[in-house]
């Protein structure tokens, strides 16, 4: 499958920085998981998923921006950037 460059620069500069937001955030939920597991009501493991797949997503953000390619674009929708 070949992917087809379906952003501008504007759009990956912000799928990259919304994608930097992930990243910290996921970092954020492991350590406050990892240093207080207590400090959340819901269960270590629920967190622990919670903060993977904040990683995940940020990562899979930070990749469309480098390719220049939106998986929500290409199924079709229109987005505002």
């Amino acid at each position: 499958m070949a992917f087809e460059c379906n952003i501008d620069d504007r759009g990956k500069a912000v799928r990259m920085k919304l994608g930097i937001r992930f990243i910290f955030v996921s970092m954020m939920l492991a350590s406050l998981t990892y240093f207080d597991p207590y400090f959340w009501t819901l269960q270590t493991h629920l967190s622990w998923l919670l903060a993977g797949g904040s990683f995940v997503g940020g990562a899979f953000t930070m990749w469309e921006a480098r390719m220049g390619w939106c998986v929500v674009r290409a199924m079709g929708f229109k987005t505002k950037i």
